[in-house]
């Protein structure tokens, strides 16, 4: 698997998560963590509705991007 994509998993990985965390896939995860580390937005558990789409927005422009420069998607899969 992707280097890449198991730091993620691993610093993302964590019980407790609210219901709504769980449908989250990895790329998702990795917006909450850039910010609650590097933005300094507090913890990105149980958020509300419209935060979740508001990162799976982020997320699908990630891909985008990714896909654009890449010429492939990106190795990790949607939910």
């Amino acid at each position: 698997m992707d280097p890449f994509v198991n730091k993620i998993k691993s610093a993302t990985s964590s019980s407790g998560k609210g219901a709504s965390e769980k449908n989250e896939d990895y790329l998702d995860k990795g917006v909450d963590l850039v910010q609650e580390k590097v933005f300094k937005q507090g913890q990105q558990k149980n958020e509300t509705d419209g935060e979740q789409a508001k990162d799976e927005k982020i997320s699908d422009g990630i891909r985008t991007g990714y896909r654009k420069i890449m010429g492939k998607d990106i190795p990790i899969q949607d939910k």
